[in-house]
């Protein structure tokens, strides 16, 4: 698992380490098969709502010392038109095209979306 964070503590337990780091993000790397993860992760279940347990992100952080990465829409728009870009160019996308993969939607229709969000974004 993997999480971005703007600031991190001065000591990251053993089940997590830093993967890269730039001016103002931090890529942290995180053994979630770890036992002493795991122990976290069941010492912070709560009830998210009637019947379904998880931990909220916002706990997780708050215990490991980091501040997560929240970037603006638009930035986050136009990394999502990135990977769609690096998905409709992938030999394994391809080759399900060419065995018949026809979905509903498909990777012109996400790249169409995300370009009409971006458009209201730049009007505002």
């Amino acid at each position: 698992m993997k999480l971005y964070a703007k600031t991190i503590a001065q000591t990251l337990p053993n089940w997590a380490t830093i993967v890269t780091q730039s001016a103002d993000l931090f890529e942290i790397e995180i053994n979630d098969e770890h036992p002493n993860f795991q122990s976290l992760l069941e010492e912070l279940a709560t009830e998210i709502e009637p019947g379904t347990f998880g931990v909220k992100a916002e706990d997780l952080c708050s215990r490991l010392g980091i501040e997560i990465s929240n970037p603006n829409l638009y930035d986050l728009v136009a990394q999502a038109q990135n990977l769609i870009s690096q998905i409709a160019t992938h030999p394994d996308y391809k080759q399900l095209l060419s065995a018949g993969y026809q979905p509903d939607l498909n990777i012109a229709d996400a790249q169409t979306a995300l370009t009409y969000l971006q458009w209201e974004l730049e009007q505002k």
